[in-house]
């Protein structure tokens, strides 16, 4: 998918010309940073990302502000309250709404004051926002009667049509305000639980069905399809469903790398094939105890790579990302983090030949992959 990097997307030909903007070898952060000051952290994460910043996520702030609760600013027709358990379907905006939304509109202020003072309005760069995808929130969020969403398919599909349509406007808005092109992040934490049915209802002794991968594919497009712009589809899950996460219309996968196996590799190789991007975990979202270096870091996908018989310049279209949220780190970590993501997409642009990496250690066991 492509999109016009400027002020606006256009049909004046000679207004700007129609790039990827996720083509190319680059780092990105995953959306959720330490902290509760939007302003300090929307500039941080514009100098340490040069090539795709993205707005930041401060769950430190408290109910409304993660990622569940940060979706009710943006669902249309829709509102969460809290309960004992997280988040219930309300039938009028609450204080949690409001919360979230003057949330969202601080963050906004924030990344466009400090776009501002960087001096990139209508320079061209790209941002990224991110937003809890369908599956994940109709897992976490409960119906009035307190069974979750993804019990009832009505309200599962009314979810994704909100969900869809508040999430374009939300990207329509950065875009004008930053004069930006917007890549979407959906965050789907809970795909997997929800395609194995290993989710529980009010108790433990009520089990959730589990969703079809045709239905968790229609339900996923819904929301991907309404996007202005390419959309990332991120889980940190331990097992990532990419069976399914390759059969959407997402333009790129993010995972966290250390999480593949050798059961991976079919599903992986035909994504990328598809013309799908990858965006790969590979720094870790806690300090390590050994130093971490570039060349370290960039092992599992110089690896993958070879696993997979692709050329090593297929590294060259990778993007490097953490392995999840930095939000538990410590800021000094967080902002290392993504530096050293910053080093390995360096190096995968420049010169991924000369890479080199390690005797590989025995073959993990595949698990299943649904």
């Amino acid at each position: 998918m492509t999109l016009w990097r400027g002020s606006a997307q256009s049909d004046d030909p000679t207004a700007a010309e129609p790039v990827d903007v996720l083509a190319g070898a680059f780092a990105t952060g995953l959306g959720s940073w330490p902290g509760t000051d939007p302003l300090e952290a929307a500039t941080t994460i514009i100098g340490e990302l040069p090539e795709l910043p993205h707005l930041v996520e401060l769950p430190d702030r408290g109910v409304g502000a993660d990622m569940i609760g940060r979706a009710s600013a943006l669902l249309v027709d829709l509102r969460f309250d809290a309960t004992t358990r997280g988040y219930r379907l309300a039938d009028r905006p609450g204080s949690v709404s409001r919360r979230a939304r003057d949330f969202v509109r601080v963050d906004l202020d924030a990344i466009e004051e400090a776009w501002e003072t960087a001096g990139l309005v209508g320079s061209g760069r790209a941002i990224k926002i991110q937003s809890v995808g369908p599956l994940t929130l109709a897992a976490e969020v409960e119906l009035p009667g307190g069974h979750r969403i993804l019990t009832d398919r009505g309200a599962l599909r009314d979810l994704s049509d909100s969900l869809a349509e508040g999430l374009a406007q939300h990207a329509a808005e950065i875009g004008k305000r930053l004069g930006a092109s917007v890549v979407v992040q959906l965050d789907e934490p809970r795909l997997t639980t929800v395609l194995d049915g290993s989710l529980t209802g009010p108790s433990v002794l009520n089990t959730v069905r589990a969703l079809p991968g045709p239905e968790a594919i229609h339900f996923l497009d819904v929301v991907i399809d309404a996007q202005p712009g390419p959309v990332i589809l991120h889980t940190c899950a331990s097992r990532p469903a990419l069976s399914t996460l390759r059969r959407t219309a997402a333009a790129a996968l993010s995972f966290d790398a250390s999480t593949i196996t050798t059961a991976d590799f079919d599903e992986i190789g035909e994504a990328v094939d598809s013309g799908k991007k990858l965006a790969l975990g590979l720094i870790p979202t806690a300090p390590p105890t050994s130093p971490l270096t570039w060349r370290t870091a960039a092992e599992p996908a110089v690896r993958l790579m070879d696993d997979l018989g692709f050329p090593r310049s297929a590294l060259t279209q990778v993007l490097v990302t953490p392995t999840c949220g930095l939000a538990g780190a410590p800021l000094a970590w967080s902002r290392k983090a993504l530096a050293s993501a910053a080093d390995v997409a360096r190096a995968f642009a420049e010169d991924p030949e000369s890479l080199t990496v390690e005797p590989p250690q025995p073959a993990r066991s595949g698990r299943d992959h649904r």
